[in-house]
């Protein structure tokens, strides 16, 4: 899924990374996110698979990737369903920039604040969304924000496509939310492969590489959206996707608190 093992891939204000640097720098940010995520290549399988059941028999099915990061899930679905136009969307040009050198053509990447006011237009969509998919991402929005990305999605999905969102999401009841969050972290301790790094040691390090200057350069003159929907719980999450207008929406696999909520319009 790499598309290749040196030159440079041309980024949005002309800014360029080697292929070898992103590749360097994707498999660490891979490595990090382990620490975040309780069974995260779990996680992003069941995404798939729901994407691929959901779509199953359509010739080119088009599929958005709602904080995309460096692109690790919209890769996946790439690889799984070659025949779909995969769309990866994200605030931040260094991870953007690192996607697009290392995935290549499979994915086409693009830079937009997701729930800003017309954020979908910058997506240039030409027909109706047959699933959008999103894993640790749509948490980090406030509850106006998040309510516009679901009505969005809700609009632009075709009639039985899907919302699939792998995330963190609080139970209801706090002694239950405490006992979940503890059951994840048992799990993640008997299963995860540890990463010398974290998401700060990430950043730090990736501010320290000469060979990134260029997208951080970049990085600095965008105004990058900052968290505020940690405190909505998983109740609140599906009862704004059924006013958002989605006929059904539930959660198809759980461990912890660790979630992939499925919505269908």
């Amino acid at each position: 899924m790499v598309s290749g093992t040196s030159g440079t891939t041309e980024v949005r204000g002309g800014t360029s990374v080697g292929v070898a640097t992103a590749a360097r720098w994707v498999r660490r940010w891979e490595d990090q996110q382990q620490h975040y995520a309780v069974d995260r290549d779990e996680r992003l399988t069941v995404i798939a698979d729901v994407v691929e059941h959901t779509t199953a028999g359509l010739a080119e099915p088009l599929v958005v990737d709602l904080g995309c990061g460096p692109g690790a899930l919209a890769a996946r679905l790439a690889a799984r369903l070659p025949h779909a136009a995969i769309v990866a969307v994200d605030a931040d040009p260094l991870l953007l920039g690192l996607g697009r050198a290392y995935y290549g053509p499979a994915v086409r990447f693009v830079e937009a604040v997701i729930g800003r006011p017309g954020w979908l237009g910058a997506l240039a969509l030409d027909r109706p969304l047959d699933a959008a998919v999103s894993t640790t991402a749509l948490h980090y929005l406030g509850e106006a924000a998040l309510r516009r990305v679901y009505r969005d999605l809700a609009d632009r999905l075709r009639p039985g496509g899907v919302l699939v969102n792998g995330d963190h999401l609080r139970q209801d009841a706090g002694r239950l939310c405490e006992i979940a969050r503890a059951v994840g972290r048992r799990r993640a301790e008997r299963r995860r492969v540890r990463s010398h790094e974290d998401w700060d040691s990430w950043w730090a390090a990736a501010h320290a590489d000469p060979a990134l200057a260029g997208l951080l350069a970049e990085r600095r003159t965008r105004p990058l959206p900052a968290s505020e929907g940690e405190h909505l719980t998983l109740s609140a999450h599906l009862t704004l996707l059924r006013e958002a207008g989605f006929r059904h929406a539930g959660p198809v696999w759980q461990f912890g608190n660790s979630h992939v909520v499925v919505a269908v319009r």
